[in-house]
């Protein structure tokens, strides 16, 4: 999935190769100018000292130049797979069923989103900037260091295979830590979302203490984590330079014994230690950039997981339907996908165009289950639902969305205008279609009143509405678009007896020919429906009239008469 991704940034690719193979020869290059200049400061040759200062400087100018251009090249691939990445995950998200959302969880979804994906951009930057410089740099200063002194090749190989073991000594110790630092981190994240999204509810309960020794406990085992590899590094930067401050003295050493007979070593002995440096230096980056890029690869992982799952519910690209508002539930059942027993079981009724249909009953009865079948955000696990006799799994997205609309008792509204959540319903809303909407759920009594109309800012959350504010506002979402069904799931719970009263006589004259699905808690909400349903625990076990319904149904008359004794 990485190399498909870098592929549409070959160009850049190339270019980066090209810089970081710029930037390494410098980096050889550089000890064997010095080597010159040392046999020339030996030989008192003012004119080569001169010559070979003035190469230093240009190699080095030339490997910054490389060295920038390179991290320009990363940067512009690592911010365009990222990018990438990015839309392609919430592109797919989007394609995605109740079912898939659940599977992952929406918070789980927008950390792969985000956190995941910044990952594999910081993987993308250290594989053009550092891991391909790596076993260029090794490979290269090895050779260099044995061709510079071929008397002390084993002092490489010996200072090699002892950085290799120091590396894998501590990357061994300290993976088990960053494993552990990764877990509670979530645990933390997950510690303060919470609450900063409940602090109502813990400064009303006193909970500030409580909390506040739960967020420590776990930051207090952060901490021991973030100890132990501190203190690993700590130790590997002495380990590493002791080692090598060892290799330099038995490198002089051996110089020293034989330089009168071979006085040319003793100017190649800068070289030479330059070289075990890059070595060490090399051996060093990869070990410590390997651990990083494998904490990216499960982010990579991660994200592969969303792109690789197929939604749980498609739709047939089949051609339109002239749809109207009946309605057949055929032996209808549904079970979740992670539950066992099944939330509504044989359920079976019709309705026709135009009618109000009520759905009562106790909380976890199915009511809001049996709602969202309708617009086909689950499939039922057997029977079948149609629409004027078309069953909803041959029908296309656009057709089924068109013709059914539903508006939900939590009332989510999306952060910029009121005219744009507005046109959440329909697209191509005019001001007179937003008027009217707003009239039939009651909204425009509020809306016709700010500065700005329709225009008016809808901050995050609609934390500048009130919850009846914002329910009026998604019922004006739901109707603009004229459905043939429209399916309220207690969406006037946050209204008050006379503005719901209102909604409901708007919608009756207004939607005359619009099939009301209208999911209540409240008998009074559907007092005057054509039929109600009655639900409990998943079966249909009432059906007809309020006043049909107190005489043959018990739970029914049960609900009324709690509800009127409360209202008395």
């Amino acid at each position: 999935m990485l190399i498909k991704a870098i592929k549409q940034y070959k160009f850049w690719a190339l270019g980066s190769l090209a810089m970081v193979i710029l930037v390494v020869g410098t980096t050889l290059w550089q000890p064997q100018i010095l080597t010159k200049v040392l046999e020339a400061v030996s030989n008192n040759d003012k004119d080569k000292i001169m010559g070979y200062g003035i190469q230093l400087l240009i190699i080095a100018a030339i490997g910054l130049i490389a060295g920038v251009i390179n991290t320009i090249f990363a940067a512009k691939i690592a911010q365009g797979v990222s990018a990438d990445l990015r839309e392609q995950t919430f592109r797919k998200i989007q394609s995605f069923s109740y079912a898939n959302i659940e599977k992952f969880n929406a918070g789980n979804l927008v950390v792969r989103m985000t956190n995941d994906v910044n990952q594999v951009m910081n993987l993308i930057m250290i594989l053009f900037q550092i891991l391909l410089r790596v076993p260029l740099l090794f490979v290269g200063a090895f050779a260099l260091a044995i061709q510079t002194l071929p008397k002390l090749w084993w002092i490489i190989v010996v200072l090699v295979i002892v950085i290799i073991l120091i590396t894998g000594a501590a990357m061994g110790n300290m993976g088990k830590h960053f494993g552990a630092f990764q877990r509670l981190m979530d645990k933390l994240n997950g510690i303060a979302k919470e609450n900063l999204r409940g602090t109502r509810v813990v400064k009303s309960f006193v909970q500030e203490k409580e909390q506040a020794a739960k967020f420590d406990e776990s930051s207090d085992e952060l901490l021991g984590h973030n100890l132990v590899i501190s203190y690993i590094f700590s130790a590997m930067i002495p380990a590493f330079t002791f080692a090598a401050y060892i290799a330099i003295f038995a490198a002089i050493w051996f110089v020293s014994t034989y330089v009168q007979k071979e006085p040319k070593d003793l100017a190649s002995i800068a070289s030479f230690m330059t070289y075990m440096m890059q070595i060490m230096f090399a051996i060093i980056m990869g070990g410590m950039m390997s651990m990083m890029a494998s904490r990216a690869f499960i982010s990579l992982k991660r994200i592969g997981e969303v792109l690789n799952t197929e939604p749980a519910m498609t739709f047939k690209d089949a051609p339109d339907v002239a749809l109207t508002g009946d309605i057949t539930f055929n032996n209808v059942s549904f079970t979740y996908p992670l539950d066992e027993e099944p939330t509504l079981e044989d359920i079976s009724f019709s309705v026709k165009t135009g009618e109000m249909v009520g759905v009562v009953g106790a909380t976890g009865s199915g009511k809001s289950t049996l709602a969202q079948l309708i617009p086909r955000l689950f499939d039922p696990s057997t029977g079948s639902i149609t629409i004027n006799g078309h069953d909803l799994r041959d029908l296309n997205r656009d057709n089924l969305r068109h013709t059914v609309s539903i508006v939900l008792q939590r009332a989510i509204l999306f952060s910029g205008t009121i005219a744009q959540n507005l046109k959440h319903g329909k697209v191509d809303a005019t001001l007179e279609d937003m008027r009217r909407a707003s009239s039939i759920a009651q909204a425009s009594e509020f809306i016709e009143k700010m500065s700005d109309v329709y225009e008016s800012s809808v901050e995050e959350r609609a934390t500048n509405f009130s919850g009846g504010q914002k329910q009026r506002m998604s019922i004006a979402r739901g109707v603009i678009g004229n459905p043939k069904i429209l399916i309220l799931d207690d969406s006037t719970s946050a209204l008050d007896a006379k503005s719901e009263k209102l909604v409901q006589q708007a919608l009756a004259g207004e939607l005359a020919d619009t099939t009301k699905i209208i999911i209540a808690q409240k008998i009074s909400s559907v007092v005057h429906a054509d039929k109600i349903l009655v639900l409990d625990d998943g079966k249909l076990i009432g059906m007809g009239t309020h006043r049909e319904l107190l005489e043959s149904s018990d739970v029914y008359r049960e609900i009324y008469n709690t509800q009127k004794g409360s209202e008395d």
